[in-house]
């Protein structure tokens, strides 16, 4: 016999909840920036229209000498984009979203990382190729205070600043990204004023850096956003409990005591 109840209210299944277009729009809005700026370095890459800016800056804030960048603070920004920095987002984090079964969430750091730091950064620069800061003695101004690799546009450790910055947001459930607001605003400030401060970018680069990478990774973030919504209820610094282990055990035949 067939159930009234069912003929007339079959079960409609959940439609898949829409992604936040919001991260869609500041990430194209973002990396058309980047892009627009970038062809406009390729332009003219000895002196793009903001190397007026680009200078004042360097006078004010260039150091002269090692020692005087050498303090904690430089190289803790120093480090986050050498080889710790890469330790830590491209094998500790994720190896660890893994472990605690947040794979979706691992998927989308490893792809973020990836994505920032090979095309945003590393494509950009070959295509670009602005020149460093040089030594300039006569006006007091000098050169990158640490080794550097070719193409000053964008700043490779300020692209991966503004991935940590994004990427760091999308794994947090909503309710407890407040403070790393905060936290990101330190990294994201300060990584400006360490690669200028040693000399190795323009303000500009570091600036735009920045933008690019934290544009491609809302873009990357709206892709992946129901999958991430998946995890939230995932703890991220414990595994989570298997449903049998922490489903109560009741005598054979009785119902579990809820």
């Amino acid at each position: 016999m067939t159930d009234v109840s069912t003929a007339t209210n079959p079960v409609v299944s959940p439609s898949p909840a829409k992604r936040p277009r919001a991260l869609l729009v500041s990430g194209l809005i973002g990396l058309a920036l980047f892009i627009a700026f970038g062809f406009a370095v390729f332009q003219n890459v000895e002196a793009p229209f903001t190397q007026p800016l680009d200078d004042a800056w360097r006078a004010l804030i260039g150091a002269s000498a090692l020692d005087q960048v050498s303090w904690i603070v430089p190289m803790f920004f120093q480090y986050l984009g050498e080889l710790p920095g890469f330790a830590l987002t491209i094998l500790i984090i994720p190896i660890w979203l893994f472990v605690i079964r947040r794979w979706r969430t691992g998927l989308f750091w490893l792809t973020s990382v990836l994505v920032g730091n090979m095309i945003v950064s590393q494509v950009t620069k070959n295509l670009v190729d602005r020149p460093r800061p040089a030594d300039d003695p006569a006006n007091g101004l000098f050169g990158p205070l640490f080794s550097v690799d070719h193409g000053s546009f964008p700043s490779g450790h300020s692209v991966s600043a503004g991935i940590l910055i994004i990427a760091v947001a999308a794994v947090l459930p909503p309710a407890k990204r407040f403070v790393w607001w905060f936290v990101a605003a330190f990294i994201g400030l300060g990584m400006i004023w360490q690669r200028t401060l040693i000399n190795a970018h323009w303000f500009s680069d570091a600036v735009f850096g920045i933008i690019g990478g934290a544009s491609a990774t809302l873009i990357i973030w709206w892709l992946f956003a129901n999958l991430l919504t998946k995890d939230y209820g995932k703890p991220l610094f414990r595994r989570a409990a298997s449903t049998a282990a922490s489903t109560p055990s009741s005598p054979a035949g009785a119902p579990a005591t809820i």
